[in-house]
């Protein structure tokens, strides 16, 4: 059996933009259902949303058939965690707040078999493995992993460019929800500082030859963003969308006179 490829590492490599989506329901059910709406990448939250190792092995099982390649956020920079990840078969990992080149050097250090790195050898126990089945796992692991670290904070993008430059780190992905209230301004990443720090962290990831991300729900900030050089842009969330097509659904009924539905006539 072949090394599993990793097509959302494959996909950046083309040069095309990636559009994304987050799931956050910590399902392997309803990763599955967002697998199937046919987005270029899904983000499978660890972070936020509330998972477990299982569960996101079961997520990473249940979109493994569809074309929607998973990436994979821990909930943070554990090495130890990181291992458990990728050994559950994440191709894929987004580390949040990383704000120094010291860090995002350990952070590829944890995802490298030694003597690279320090990642420990599950072998026969790991789905990565494919239970032992991948001839050479150890020597080529690295070849289909893609370490995409998050820059979130003021430290973050002061330290951009060191970042960035460090050798195995893929992509940068900006968290303009964190980055703007850590700058001062509660999740308004509108204001002229916020979008400043946005376009230096994507100016200098592109300057390194690396890949630049963002999550920008809102088409007209996608789009800007794209122009500026983003590669890879979560453009929607599936706990909002379903939250504001639920909204817009009830909205039209809510309309209505205050009669009890049973008694209106149509």
């Amino acid at each position: 059996m072949k090394l599993p490829l990793n097509p959302f590492k494959a996909a950046l490599a083309s040069g095309q933009p990636q559009f994304g989506i987050w799931a956050g329901f910590a399902s392997g059910y309803a990763a599955e259902m967002v697998a199937s709406f046919d987005y270029d990448w899904m983000l499978i939250d660890g972070e936020h949303a509330p998972n477990t190792l299982p569960t996101l092995q079961a997520q990473l099982q249940a979109v493994a058939p569809y074309r929607s390649a998973p990436v994979v956020r821990a909930v943070n920079s554990d090495p130890a965690l990181i291992k458990q990840l990728l050994d559950i078969g994440a191709q894929t990992l987004m580390i949040p707040m990383v704000e120094s080149a010291e860090q995002a050097r350990a952070l590829v250090q944890a995802t490298r078999y030694p003597p690279h790195g320090i990642r420990g050898v599950g072998g026969g126990l790991t789905r990565a493995t494919r239970w032992d089945s991948v001839p050479n796992y150890l020597k080529t692991a690295h070849e289909q992993l893609c370490l995409i670290v998050q820059v979130e904070s003021r430290a973050g993008v002061e330290n951009i460019e060191a970042i960035a430059a460090v050798d195995g780190v893929d992509a940068v992905f900006v968290g303009p929800a964190d980055l703007s209230t850590n700058l001062g301004y509660y999740g308004d990443a509108s204001q002229p500082e916020v979008q400043q720090a946005i376009r230096r962290a994507i100016d200098a990831t592109l300057a390194a030859g690396k890949v630049s991300g963002i999550l920008a729900p809102q088409e007209a900030d996608a789009r800007r963003y794209l122009d500026w050089g983003c590669q890879f842009v979560a453009v929607g969330i599936d706990i909002s969308l379903m939250r504001q097509a639920a909204l817009a659904n009830l909205a039209r009924y809510k309309t209505l006179d205050d009669q009890p539905v049973a008694s209106r006539t149509y």
